[in-house]
């Protein structure tokens, strides 16, 4: 049988004594556990989130991290499977199981929602308009956790689809994390940007938030995006997440939803 492993946020409790005196009161809730595949998952994520298996390398087999963990290989199975389907592992038939990167063709698309009515998916070219150092606004911490005033990098950009500009993204970075970047990086760079975050700054987005609502185009936003001010524009606002549950970006996109429509898929 497997033992249960102790965790920092899953120890092991030993029950109280019955009658063991006028604190044991204190105890009359029953502790909860994580089922074992699931501090298995939990142990996995932190080696993935210290570095020791970074993007798109292979992790150890299920049998060698069986071994590792002193479980049973279906429960380690289990985990994984938990992970890939969170996108945190991809397994490749006959190859293994690697860790996810934004660099590859199948993961550009999954923070990138908006899809054109006609035709296939496809990278947008991005126009970045501006790249600055800046403190950060109350509502921007809050969102990022970190502190008002905080150093943030503050990009805006506009995304175009067959030379048709469509988004205008506005995003904030924790400046503590993403020392260094500045336009003409961004501009070097030709991937996606996530890919950029992923390889120079050791930060992996696993995860996102959003919030839509439907606005009207102002007269700066109608001139970057070429269109005519009071066009109905989708604003899309996302917060990413790393590992641990950590923000690491907030980012404020005005989607022109003409020929494209913004795409979800919910199980």
């Amino acid at each position: 049988m497997n033992s249960i492993i102790p965790t920092a946020n899953n120890p092991i409790v030993t029950p109280a004594t019955p009658g063991a005196g006028v604190g044991a009161s204190s105890f009359s809730a029953s502790p909860t556990f994580s089922p074992l595949y699931q501090q298995i998952k939990a142990l996995i994520t932190q080696s993935l989130q210290s570095g020791e298996w970074k993007p798109g390398e292979l992790i150890p087999s299920e049998m060698e991290l069986a071994s590792r963990f002193k479980v049973s290989q279906g429960t380690v199975r289990k985990a994984i499977d938990e992970l890939s389907a969170e996108n945190l592992v991809v397994r490749r038939q006959g190859k293994g199981t690697f860790v996810a990167t934004h660099h590859e063709a199948r993961s550009q698309f999954r923070f990138l929602r908006l899809a054109p009515d006609e035709g296939v998916p496809h990278y947008p070219e991005n126009r970045i308009i501006e790249v600055k150092r800046m403190r950060a606004p109350a509502e921007v911490a809050r969102l990022l956790d970190i502190k008002s005033g905080d150093s943030v990098v503050f990009i805006r950009r506009v995304q175009s689809f067959s030379g048709v500009p469509t988004i205008l993204d506005d995003l904030w970075l924790p400046g503590s994390i993403f020392k260094g970047l500045t336009a003409e990086r961004l501009n070097e760079y030709k991937g996606p940007m996530y890919g950029l975050f992923e390889t120079e700054f050791g930060t992996h987005m696993i995860r996102a938030s959003e919030q839509i609502r439907a606005v009207c185009a102002d007269a700066a936003i109608a001139d970057l995006l070429n269109v005519d001010t009071g066009t109905p524009l989708l604003n899309v606002e996302r917060v990413s997440f790393t590992y641990g549950d950590k923000p690491v970006e907030l980012r404020r996109g005005l989607y022109l939803t003409m020929n494209h429509h913004y795409r979800n898929e919910l199980s």
